[in-house]
């Protein structure tokens, strides 16, 4: 559960049968009972708490109900009886009635809100960040909710999930109506959507950034990942879209779209595109122009120490989402100009050396080959080489594991293979997997392979040299690695700086 203020509730279990609306089943127990809090988490329970006895993958609340009674819930919303002596509201799904009853009790706080959305496989942190500068920018008291950080006004904390479950995102807004929150920049997951943790809220607008393969350890294929990602766009979420058409996807999307939508790219076709582009070693310059329906015609001008490609969709993803749900271009020029780093998304760790180091979130096959191939302009422009370390997750998509080893072996100079975030696999058999990959793509297969990543990383920065860049991948901002049965604090940022410092790398 999402650390938070929780705002105060003083409702009835009849106000629970009530926005459970066609999910409520029966009430066993007085209607009159008061609820002030609630809770999904058996661990986390407060006295008066409603407690969603939730299933899940790994375990089941119904089973964690007698503990939830003890700390002192005064209720349990159930899909079947529990048999304990508190009151039952039993509906017919309790994911589903989550987030409708979670809304109700708080008096639906995000309805006051300006909430803009961010979908997609890759971008989505980036594109957020930009998106709650350019509302600021528009005098907008802001929130934020991503994978990083939610943020509150002033208030920051670690994120959690990228998207908090239903009860801990309504707390989120309540949160945020209290302090002031006028404006809202989130990002929204595919298991978001299935799980329905964003029901019972409207978004005036949703960005689609792009897809490809990731998540497929929950989704059965990507038309199924797709289709979770589409959920999102309809007139009952949100007011209007925008949507990506340099991307196949976002055409399909943008084709079928049942809301006003506004596409994005470098498409000639783009209601929202760039031109004039100039990319330089650490700086994109370009202009934003708008020309699509319902907009204001405008000429943006963009200068951002934000480099890439994929940086400039970015952009163009905040503009359109802005420009979508009103804001006007010159909120946009100033919000984009405001933003000068997101953490752990292509970040330059800087000791002084005389090469680059990068650390980059970049997870998934196509975000690996979007940071390598700028790694390699970098690296062109000093006639340098690209080193790159990186590893995949465990007990996540096995299948991008050699798709991804390809793309290092394909695009950089020297490969160095790792652990990420191993979890409760063997480390060795994730890199194993890796490697089926790299060697696909050069016959002498990796130039170093280690599960050690901290030794992964020192010996990139050994052996970069003047005008090299090296990228380190898969962890971006995180600030642990996670095993089977323990997590141990680890930062790529802090490790790269040790390992400049350790060589004599710095100045």
């Amino acid at each position: 559960m999402v650390s938070m203020t929780r705002s105060p509730v003083q409702k009835t279990l009849t106000h629970v049968t009530e926005a459970a609306g066609d999910l409520f089943v029966s009430l066993d127990g007085p209607s009159d009972t008061v609820i002030t809090g609630m809770s999904f988490d058996s661990r986390s329970v407060h006295s008066g708490d409603l407690f969603f006895c939730l299933p899940g993958a790994s375990s089941d609340g119904h089973d964690f109900a007698e503990q939830a009674s003890s700390a002192g819930a005064a209720a349990l919303c159930v899909e079947r009886p529990t048999g304990t002596a508190l009151p039952e509201v039993t509906v017919s799904d309790v994911r589903s009635a989550m987030a409708p009853v979670s809304a109700a009790l708080l008096d639906h706080p995000s309805e006051g809100l300006l909430v803009l959305g961010v979908t997609g496989t890759n971008g989505k942190t980036t594109t957020a960040y930009m998106l709650e500068s350019i509302l600021a920018a528009a005098g907008h008291r802001t929130g934020f909710i991503g994978t990083i950080e939610t943020r509150v006004g002033t208030k920051a904390k670690p994120g959690v999930r990228t998207t908090p479950e239903s009860v801990d995102l309504q707390y989120l807004f309540a949160e945020m109506r209290e302090a002031g929150v006028t404006a809202v920049a989130m990002e929204v997951t595919s298991h978001a959507l299935v799980l329905r943790r964003v029901d019972a809220m409207r978004f005036s607008s949703a960005t689609f950034t792009n897809l490809s393969q990731d998540h497929l350890d929950f989704h059965t294929g990507m038309e199924d990942y797709f289709a979770a990602k589409r959920s999102l766009f309809t007139p009952e979420r949100i007011d209007a879209a925008a949507v990506n058409v340099d991307d196949r996807y976002g055409r399909n999307l943008l084709g079928s779209a049942e809301v006003p939508a506004t596409s994005f790219g470098l498409s000639d076709d783009a209601h929202v595109r760039a031109e004039n582009v100039k990319t330089g070693q650490w700086l994109n310059e370009f202009v934003i122009v708008v020309g699509g329906p319902d907009l204001p015609a405008a000429e943006i001008k963009v200068s951002t120490p934000l480099v890439g490609a994929f940086n400039i969709s970015n952009c163009l993803a905040a503009a359109a989402g802005a420009l979508r749900a009103g804001v006007p271009p010159d909120s946009v020029e100033a919000g984009l100009r405001n933003i000068k780093a997101v953490p752990g998304r292509f970040e330059a760790i800087d000791e002084g050396q005389d090469f680059a180091v990068v650390v980059d979130y970049s997870h998934t096959p196509d975000s690996l080959d979007n940071a390598l191939r700028e790694a390699r302009l970098l690296a062109q422009s000093n006639g340098g080489r690209v080193l790159t370390v990186f590893g995949c997750g465990g007990d996540r998509d096995r299948g991008k594991r050699p798709l991804m080893g390809a793309v290092a072996g394909r695009l950089a100079d020297v490969v160095i293979v790792t652990s990420d975030n191993p979890r409760s696999e063997d480390p060795v058999a994730i890199i194993d997997q890796i490697l089926e990959g790299v060697v696909a793509e050069r016959a002498q297969g990796p130039d170093v392979v280690t599960p050690d990543r901290r030794d992964a990383i020192f010996e990139a920065v050994a052996r970069a040299s003047t005008g090299d860049v090296v990228l380190i991948s898969g962890k971006g901002h995180e600030t642990g690695q996670q095993f089977a049965d323990h997590t141990v604090p680890f930062d790529d940022r802090d490790v790269a700086r040790e390992g400049l410092r350790a060589l004599g790398k710095t100045k």
